[in-house]
């Protein structure tokens, strides 16, 4: 019999079936392992897990956990919705989420942020408005005087003027006397009533004119508006009846007019501009480019010394409010054109 050489500590006692047998049962177990935990646990998918470590990643999200937009489930209330944090809690909002500002349910979910955008008109108490009232018109009483018939050549002036009430007629026969001539004194009243310049000369003080006259608040009126001026002595002679070249000179000078063209010149206008003062000519010349000049019945006669009448001044006044352009132009064929 022959002698064995002792068995080799390092070698392996299990044999290559032994190690087969085992591996097929460590897969065994494994794989009922899987299946007990897959159902007791939804949602852990080991075999995806596995899956996952060797496939790329992906960024769609599960089926089962599909995103739904709170805009298009909210329905309209008036609480304060925390709307900031959806917008800022995902880099990457879903397509629902970004498209909810543009869609017509977003005043309806969140009042509060609409009415920041669009006020509502405020609901004001109706104003009552009162209406303007429609001006009337004064009704000018008709001018009747027994000596100033219609077809008088004065007329028209002498209308306008007493319903201006610049002038007025004498009531206890109802007249207006056109004739007549008329005072210094009465001449400055009509003055002061016709026109409202602004004085520019000193307060006069005319010796034959008391403050207890009736016309000495006119007369001083109109002497410090350059209208009428007194006499050398310091007289105003307010009782003489004046003369037609001193009412010329005096609506020229208080109107300001200065000749334009040469007076030697304009008044060749007048077969006896010899008998105008040469103090007067340069205003009166100035007057008769003005048109003021009105000359009845002969428009070439000024008669200039000659005491004006109550129609001449009617008519020369009221001319001289044509050209301070306060009254309407009167067609006159007595009005004096050089």
């Amino acid at each position: 019999m022959r002698d064995l050489p002792p068995p080799d500590s390092d070698s392996s006692p299990l044999g290559l079936e032994e190690w087969i047998g085992i591996i097929i049962a460590v897969i065994t177990i494994g794989g009922i392992l899987i299946g007990v935990l897959g159902q007791r646990q939804k949602g852990l998918n080991l075999q995806q897990w596995i899956g996952s470590l060797t496939s790329e990643p992906t960024t769609e999200a599960p089926e089962e956990q599909k995103v739904t937009s709170p805009i298009a489930e909210e329905t309209p209330t008036h609480q304060t919705l925390s709307s900031p944090p959806l917008a800022t809690d995902s880099p990457s909002p879903s397509p629902a989420v970004a498209a909810a500002p543009e869609s017509p349910e977003e005043d309806e979910a969140f009042p509060e942020i609409a009415r920041a955008v669009s006020l509502a008109p405020i609901v004001s108490a109706p104003r009552t408005e009162t209406p303007t009232p429609t001006p009337t018109e004064t009704p000018v009483e008709p001018v009747n005087f027994t000596d100033v018939p219609d077809d008088y050549w004065a007329s028209p002036y002498i209308t306008a003027l007493v319903q201006r009430d610049i002038m007025s007629g004498f009531p206890e026969d109802n007249t207006f006397k056109p004739n007549s001539s008329i005072t210094r004194a009465e001449f400055a009243a009509l003055l002061r009533s016709a026109f409202d310049q602004q004085p520019t000369l000193e307060t006069p003080n005319f010796k034959d004119v008391s403050s207890d006259f009736w016309a000495w608040s006119a007369i001083q009126e109109t002497s410090k508006t350059n209208f009428l001026r007194g006499y050398p002595n310091n007289t105003f002679q307010p009782k003489q009846p004046i003369p037609k070249v001193q009412v010329l000179v005096a609506l020229a000078s208080g109107l300001g007019l200065e000749a334009n063209q040469s007076p030697q010149e304009v008044l060749k206008t007048y077969q006896d501009s010899n008998q105008i003062p040469e103090y007067a000519r340069e205003k009166v010349s100035a007057a008769t480019e003005a048109g003021i000049v009105v000359n009845y019945p002969n428009t070439e006669s000024l008669n200039p010394t000659q005491d004006v009448t109550r129609a001449e001044v009617a008519a020369m006044v009221y001319q001289a409010l044509v050209e301070a352009g306060k009254a309407d132009a009167v067609t006159s064929e007595y009005v004096v054109n050089p």
